[in-house]
């Protein structure tokens, strides 16, 4: 890393962090999110061979800009997380605990009810399993794991399982969740802990865990986010699936959405640690000595499963085994169509470029329009391979 720079972002934003020269149109295009699309605060990192290229963050932490964006900021990056639950199950099959072509019932027996038993890993990862709804929960239930279990044992599916697809948008942090406590024993939140943040120095986990209030920016609702438009609508697809989150006046900033544990959507991190944990998924499984899984397991987690219209948002994804797949309209990442990582709803990303030994994330707390990561997220994506 060269001697860190300050970039100034022509506005009243300060912007600060350190980049390569070589990845200055990173630098140039953060600036001008400030400048001419309305960024609020942020972060982005990338990662090249293994070492950390940019490392930027700016803007406010607060709505009111009293706070400034500081170098240890978190912020939720909402989907990100289901990424990080499906890293946490591809580390147990990469071990040989879980079979992927094996029945969820196999590990998980309660599964099996409503029709389930047939339903293998495969199926469930791959979004093909038909469980996009926990209509067996009460409302306003997902912070209580066992409830929201228990709902999902006794869950229907949607489909007959292996016969359509769709994005699982609110029960897939639990279904995976609930896997690898399984098989593993640990919760979730302690594997993904104990075993790749904890590890890698990476400051990412479900909740903000503890950290201090003043660390940790408010998320910024669009009224023209589809996600939080539709979700807040119970007639809607997206409305019934997360009918199971809390009513509140500012869910995403609400003290349980902060503590609680919904994998889902509430993962608390920043670019850096989320670039961290890619990095060494871009580079064979392992990073500075920190071993995740192996290369082999990678081709396998990214291998396409489906390119279509999804079943729940009725957008067009381009899926693979946990992870989303390079598409330029949905989930943009750079050159390369084997790129793989998540996006989280209103303009997180984080993804992984095994062939060029790269990785990006971004961290904003305005949310974005629409239904894909929004002009900002795609910006930057695009400004790492310029």
């Amino acid at each position: 890393m060269n001697a860190p720079a300050l970039v100034q972002a022509d506005s009243d934003m300060p912007i600060h962090g350190v980049f390569d020269p070589a990845f200055g149109a990173v630098a140039d295009t953060f600036a001008a999110n400030f400048r001419d699309r309305g960024e609020h605060g942020a972060a982005v990192a990338v990662y090249r061979d293994g070492r950390k290229v940019v490392d930027l963050w700016g803007g406010w932490a607060d709505p009111a800009r009293t706070r400034p964006w500081r170098e240890d900021t978190i912020v939720c990056m909402m989907s990100v997380g289901k990424g990080m639950a499906a890293l946490c199950v591809w580390m147990l099959v990469d071990r040989g605990l879980i079979e992927m072509d094996a029945p969820v019932a196999r590990y998980w027996p309660e599964f099996a009810q409503g029709g389930k038993a047939g339903i293998t890993v495969r199926t469930l990862i791959t979004g093909k399993a038909g469980l996009l709804y926990a209509d067996h929960a009460p409302d306003g239930a997902g912070y209580d794991w066992d409830v929201m279990i228990r709902a999902l044992e006794r869950q229907e599916p949607c489909w007959e399982p292996g016969t359509d697809h769709g994005y699982h948008s609110s029960t897939a942090g639990y279904l995976f969740g609930e896997l690898v406590r399984r098989v593993d024993g640990r919760p979730i939140d302690t594997f993904l802990a104990q075993e790749v943040c904890d590890p890698l120095g990476a400051d990412y986990g479900y909740g903000t865990r503890g950290a201090d209030s003043d660390r940790v920016a408010d998320m910024i609702p669009s009224a023209e986010s589809h996600t939080f438009v539709q979700s807040r609508d119970p007639s809607t697809k997206l409305g019934r699936a997360w009918r199971m989150r809390p009513q509140s006046p500012d869910h995403y900033n609400d003290r349980r959405m902060r503590e609680g544990l919904m994998p889902s959507t509430n993962g608390h991190g920043n670019a850096r640690a989320v670039a961290r944990i890619y990095a060494a998924l871009a580079c064979g499984g392992s990073l500075d000595g920190v071993h995740l899984l192996s290369a082999a397991t990678i081709d396998r987690m990214r291998e396409e499963s489906w390119f279509g219209q999804c079943a729940m948002t009725d957008r067009v994804f381009r899926y693979a085994h946990g992870f989303f797949l390079n598409e330029p309209n949905m989930s943009p990442m750079g050159t390369n169509p084997l790129a793989f990582g998540h996006p989280g709803a209103g303009g997180a990303l984080g993804f992984a470029d095994p062939e060029n030994r790269m990785s990006f994330s971004y961290s904003p707390s305005l949310m974005c329009a629409g239904g894909g990561l929004g002009e900002r997220c795609a910006a930057l994506a695009a400004s790492v391979y310029a």
